[in-house]
């Protein structure tokens, strides 16, 4: 017969250490059961870390006896940003496209091919030493959650090696082989999603969580798209769609027909494809909107409608779609900002969407939110409300940021 009871001899696993995080003059828990609207804000608040989770939360005076305690001073304190589309795993610079798009040459899926090349000729060390570049600079600007993508290799073997490099650091790595036609199948594309949905989805799919495809012109058409993410689904990865972002196209009606996580740039929308959203965000498997303003700034471009997603019912993220060409910034607080200016989102919504949405956008729980039993991520502002992460833009007002219930970074004090 075994024996459920812990022998006598057994040593009892050591207690996860508990830090009291107080002085809290404006908390944003993502719970609508402490405080008015979506933020559920506490103020006058504290809450407690023990080992990589929250253990409490409430008002200050109530707060119990902990190991340590860290007092930040009146200032506001928000869930650690999630970062739900970026491409980081590339090598090279595209400053002169970037140059010649602002003297008045137009932004086009093209320009992709000069980071493959760059990316193909790249070790994995330097690819590596890219990416952890880039995730310490997400970290310092609050982001505690980050998803990457390769797409920048297009062979099996260069797009295995960047996720095996990606899922090394982030749980949330996208396989997207289907990024762009490269030159050396530029006569057969057919050709070329055979190759996506065959020998290379079989080196990848081990070292992924989701599949993307750019359903864009100059890339991958509705039905390209199609079979690429319906391949990778019946090998167990959960689609994600790049869609209508240069032009109008089937991109978001794809996503929300195959149940994909997202649908991500969202800038050409039709009434079909609004609606189509709308009713995704309370499908069983739900598609977010996820918005990408850094992306519209760095190339001139029209700014999604954000304001028309909301008030039809669409569960809405942010994102910066970090990359070399089209949005190289990796700052979340800039993306709220220019989502309040340019999108027609309030500021509260901004911060929801950066947080919350964006851990919708990944289907996780346990991020987005500062509740009892969430990761312990969060991010302590400068100012008394996160309001100001609108109100001063540009402004470093991040200066402590805990990730997993580490303190990950400060600001240093002068």
């Amino acid at each position: 017969m075994s024996d459920t009871h812990p022998r006598p001899d057994a040593t009892p696993a050591p207690a996860a250490p508990t830090t009291l995080v107080t002085n809290i003059s404006h908390l944003t828990t993502n719970d609508p059961s402490h405080g008015t609207g979506p933020l559920g804000p506490i103020h006058d608040a504290a809450l407690v870390i023990e080992g990589d989770r929250i253990a409490w939360i409430g008002e200050s005076s109530r707060a119990p006896v902990t190991d340590s305690h860290h007092d930040v001073g009146g200032r506001a304190v928000v869930p650690g940003f999630v970062d739900s589309h970026s491409h980081l795993l590339f090598a090279g610079d595209r400053t002169e496209e970037f140059n010649a798009r602002m003297t008045g040459r137009p932004y086009s899926a093209g320009g992709i091919r000069t980071t493959v090349a760059a990316t193909r000729a790249a070790t994995d060390d330097e690819l590596a030493a890219t990416l952890d570049r880039h995730l310490a600079e997400m970290v310092r600007q609050g982001t505690t959650t980050t998803e990457t993508k390769s797409g920048y290799g297009l062979t099996a073997d260069d797009e295995a090696r960047a996720l095996r490099v990606a899922a090394a650091r982030t749980d949330e790595v996208t396989y997207l082989g289907a990024h762009i036609v490269p030159s050396e199948y530029q006569d057969d594309p057919d050709g070329y999603v055979a190759l996506v949905t065959g020998p290379m989805l079989d080196a990848c799919a081990p070292h992924a969580r989701w599949i993307d495809a750019f359903c864009e012109r100059g890339a991958f058409d509705g039905d390209r798209t199609r079979a690429v993410l319906t391949a990778g689904r019946a090998r167990g990865l959960t689609p994600r769609v790049h869609a209508n972002q240069l032009g109008p196209g089937p991109g978001v009606r794809i996503a929300v027909e195959l149940a994909a996580a997202s649908a991500d740039h969202c800038t050409h929308l039709d009434d079909t494809d609004v609606d189509a959203l709308a009713q995704a965000a309370t499908a069983p498997e739900p598609t977010v909107a996820t918005l990408l303003p850094g992306c519209e700034f760095s190339t001139r471009s029209p700014y999604p409608d954000a304001r028309r997603l909301l008030d039809a019912g669409a569960t809405v993220a942010l994102s910066t779609d970090c990359n070399p060409g089209s949005s190289f910034t990796s700052s979340m607080p800039f993306c709220i900002a220019v989502a309040v200016r340019e999108m027609g989102m309030t500021p509260e919504e901004a911060l929801w969407s950066a947080t919350a949405g964006g851990a919708a956008a990944l289907r996780r729980t346990d991020i987005g939110t500062l509740r009892p039993g969430a990761r312990a991520d969060l991010v302590v502002l400068d100012a008394p409300s996160p309001v100001h992460l609108a109100y001063r833009p540009g402004v470093p007002l991040v200066t402590d940021v805990w990730q997993a219930g580490r303190h990950a970074w400060s600001r240093p004090r002068s």
